[in-house]
């Protein structure tokens, strides 16, 4: 559940999402480094999205809120992902606004 006024907002100040792409993670765990509230290395090796509530979220493509008070640390994960497997996106119509995708 997206809590707009928690939520992390792109640039149109649309509440925004990430989910990693475990096919393409390294398990650099730079993103879990970056923001521990959000990324998390599991025994496979490979990072993966926490939910709200701190519970490791391993389904494919599953998607968590981006807290605002932690929008720079999740894009610069993005940003300094070895593998270029993480994705920010609008909740609204999930175009992409940070990571490999991104306009």
């Amino acid at each position: 559940m997206t809590v707009q006024n928690e939520a992390g907002t792109g640039p149109e100040g649309d509440p925004l999402e990430v989910w990693i792409d475990q096919d393409l993670c390294t398990g650099d765990g730079i993103c879990a480094q970056y923001a521990p509230e959000v990324f998390e290395l599991d025994i496979d090796g490979l990072a993966y999205v926490k939910s709200s509530d701190d519970e490791l979220l391993q389904a494919p493509g599953a998607t968590t809120p981006v807290p605002l008070p932690l929008l720079r640390d999740v894009v610069d994960s993005a940003k300094e992902c070895p593998g270029d497997c993480i994705h920010v996106r609008r909740v609204s119509d999930s175009v992409e606004v940070y990571g490999p995708d991104a306009a």
